[in-house]
This record gives structure tokens, C-alpha cells and sequence, in this order.
């Protein structure tokens, strides 16, 4: 029974993560194709920048949800089926992860999607929201003073995890754990271009009309 509602747990919030909402706001209100557009991300800090904030904060918002109702869900479900309370802690670490993996590689769009940070603030809101709301408040006051959402995404995901562990949360399985430190590890990688054009002074900052500098973050 565990490995079955593994399975079905890490399937399912794949597929929710994969809904790329960035690129069907897009297709849909403005008949454009997002991934052709700024920096080519799905994500909402890109969807903004195409000279949409409204779509832009719905795609936050949207891949957020996502990342809540992964966890949410699978909790709901473990506890319908009475399943005993490691099980169920790890079946919704299972899922936090996966939903993130879904986001960052959608099947829809050819395993390509965005850098994951709204959805993985989703599932921390949900497995730790202390430790995310004191995440935020990392992120807000480094892009107060740089300007820079990658590197405020970027800080945050590495003070994550050390709040998840001074904070207050449950559960508290070796694999939820490994789990809160696996998902900011993946979202750092993935803006592996960000942090190389930080170092050059060649990376966006949010605000500038300045077209030619790409960024990917979001």
C-alpha cells in the first residue's frame, strides 16, 4: 500500500506542477507564445517583463496554488485512507517534490517549463509557513536593495532550509526533511545562468527597459 500511494502521490503532483499556467495566460488573453518572449521562461517574472503584470501576478499566484494543492491533497487523501503517519509524511514530501520537478519539467511543453520558485513557495507555505514567510522576507529585502529577483530567489532557497529547521513544523521524517533541503537545492541549479550573469553584472534588474539583457529567473 505505501509504494502504491507513493506512486499515484508523485504521479498526480507531476502532472498538477506541470500545468504551465505562465504559458496558457499568455496563449489565451494575449495569442502569444510566452516561451518567445524576454528570456523564453514560462514563469511570472518573464510573463511580467513581456508588458503584462496582471497575467504576470496570476501566474505567480497560479503556480503557487499548484505547489499548495499538491501537499494539501495528498495529505487529505492519506488521511482518508487511514494511513499511518510516517507514510503520509512521506507521501507528501513525495508530492512537494515532484510538483516542483512537474513545474520546472512540464510534459506538455517538451520537459521544459520555469526555474520553480512560486510553486516551491507554494509547497513550503504548506509543509513549513513559517519557515517560508521568514523566506520571503529574505527574498523581499534583497530585491529592495538590488533590484534582482534572481537573486532574491536565489537567497531565499539557500535560507530556507535553516529556518525549516530553527521553525517550528511537522512533519519531521528524515525524508520531509531531505526533502525541505533537496527542493531549494534544485530551484538554486536551476538558475545556474542567473548566477553566472550576476558575476558578469551582465543579469536583469527588474525595472530597467533594457531588452537586451535576458534573464531566467522565475
Amino acid at each position: 500500500m505505501p509504494l502504491i500511494f507513493y506512486s499515484v502521490a508523485g504521479l498526480v503532483a507531476y502532472l498538477l506542477g506541470s500545468i504551465p499556467f505562465g504559458y496558457l495566460l499568455v496563449r489565451f488573453f494575449r495569442k502569444e507564445d510566452i516561451r518567445q518572449k524576454g528570456s523564453g521562461n514560462i514563469g511570472a517574472t518573464n510573463v511580467i517583463r513581456s508588458g503584462s503584470k496582471g497575467l504576470g501576478a496570476a501566474t505567480f499566484i497560479l503556480d503557487l496554488l499548484k505547489g499548495c494543492c499538491a501537499v494539501l491533497l495528498c495529505g487529505t487523501v492519506a488521511a482518508r485512507l487511514g494511513l499511518a503517519p510516517d507514510v503520509r509524511a512521506n507521501g507528501i514530501s513525495i508530492a512537494a517534490l515532484f510538483v516542483v520537478l512537474g513545474h520546472m519539467y512540464t510534459v506538455w511543453l517538451g520537459f521544459k517549463g520555469g526555474k520553480g520558485v512560486a510553486t516551491a513557495f507554494g509547497v513550503f507555505l504548506a509543509l513549513a509557513p513559517w519557515a517560508a514567510l521568514a523566506g520571503l522576507g529574505v527574498f523581499a529585502l534583497v530585491f529592495a536593495v538590488s533590484r534582482y529577483v534572481s537573486l532574491g530567489s536565489i537567497l531565499s532557497a539557500v535560507a530556507f532550509p535553516v529556518f525549516a529547521l530553527l521553525m517550528p513544523h511537522a512533519p519531521r521524517t528524515p525524508w520531509a526533511t531531505t526533502v525541505l533541503f533537496v527542493i531549494p537545492l534544485i530551484v538554486i541549479l536551476k538558475h545556474h545562468q542567473n548566477m553566472a550573469r550576476l558575476m558578469k553584472g551582465t543579469e536583469y534588474r527588474f525595472g530597467k527597459t533594457d531588452r537586451s539583457t535576458r534573464t531566467t529567473a522565475a
